[in-house]
């Protein structure tokens, strides 16, 4: 079943019955995260009982594919609905996504008793078999997980802020809207940090927001990816060496820098319908942040369609890489980002 993107959150809240399986992907990681531990949460009676909510890899399934159906086929022995958690089901090793593919087809063809499977995967294409799978099953559904936009963020930033009693000025929203989004997990965590930072009843201004979200290091991955964008190695190198000196993931960094790559792609696009640069960038969303505009739209019209596409592809490349058990993640990060940099410097 495939659903609509405003349909996601509603079935979220109040998952249809007929549904034996649910498969939650895409890019944001965070959301993905966060909507699987809450089907399971909502569906488990226990989520902590081992007896009632098996916890899998894609990998472990690659290995043994009929143990899927096995532990769905599963009595627990305190009673209640059998829960299967599958996280990473989209592993990088060459056949294994087809053999968890395969053997989510037996599942939903023979589904065991009354059980529930809900597996996490990243992103997937239009063709990956296990997407493909979900979104034409009759019980199975796809729950697509995107970076949240302007409307989403504005929601968020109530739930949390304005729960707490903590109001934003309008300069500080904005800011925090174009510098957060791309991981849900991320998002929750900085916005939580802002609540206790201004503590109750208080309004926040842009420079407040700015001091604190500043310490998670998202300048410095924003000064990373617009570095590499603009094909500037010197700067690259710097901003790269203070990213990983505070903590960042190179995981992290490359999707960040893949998430750059596909909005310069989204206002190329709208360069070459006749739009004007600074309007097509402000009505990307998120917006992109004021002070980056010039830089950006100056970026989108250096870069051709063939560099972003084999941009974004090499930056894929680094991440299933840097998944490898023992990779020097580092390394292939920065490998990766120079060749973006170098991509960026050809005409």
């Amino acid at each position: 079943m495939k659903l609509k993107f405003n349909q996601v959150d509603a079935f979220v809240r109040k998952p249809d019955p007929a549904v034996r399986a649910i498969l939650v992907f895409g890019p944001d990681d965070g959301l993905a995260r966060e909507r699987a531990a809450r089907l399971v949460a909502d569906a488990a009676a226990d989520p902590d009982d081992p007896f009632l909510v098996a916890d899998l890899t894609g990998a472990d399934i690659a290995a043994d594919p009929a143990r899927l159906i096995d532990e769905a086929a599963a009595i627990p022995l305190t009673g209640g609905r059998r829960i299967v958690r599958v996280r990473d089901a989209s592993p990088p090793a060459p056949g294994a996504g087809e053999s968890v593919a395969r053997a989510a087809k037996n599942l939903l063809e023979y589904p065991p008793g009354d059980s529930l499977v809900i597996l996490q995967a990243g992103d997937l294409g239009p063709r990956a078999p296990l997407r493909k799978l979900f979104e034409a099953a009759d019980n199975g559904v796809a729950l697509p997980c995107y970076a949240d936009d302007g409307a989403q963020l504005d929601r968020l930033f109530d739930e949390i802020l304005t729960a707490c009693g903590v109001t934003l000025s309008p300069d500080a929203r904005t800011w925090l809207a174009a510098n957060l989004g791309s991981d849900r997990g991320v998002t929750r965590a900085e916005l939580e940090k802002l609540a206790l930072y201004a503590g109750d009843n208080a309004r926040l201004e842009q420079a407040d927001v700015e001091a604190c979200i500043d310490d998670n290091g998202l300048q410095s991955m924003d000064r990373i990816v617009m570095a590499a964008g603009a094909g500037d190695r010197a700067e690259l190198d710097r901003a790269l060496s203070v990213g990983l000196a505070e903590g960042q993931n190179p995981v992290s960094i490359l999707r960040a820098m893949n998430w750059h790559l596909q909005r310069l792609q989204g206002l190329k696009a709208g360069l070459a319908a006749g739009q004007d640069g600074r309007r097509a960038a402000q009505g990307l969303q998120p917006p992109i942040f004021v002070m980056h505009v010039d830089r950006f739209v100056a970026q989108a019209r250096r870069w051709s369609e063939s560099g972003l596409a084999r941009g974004m592809l090499g930056v894929l490349e680094a991440e299933r890489l840097c998944k490898r058990t023992g990779t020097p993640m580092e390394s292939v990060c920065g490998r990766a980002l120079l060749q973006i940099a170098a991509l960026a410097g050809r005409k």
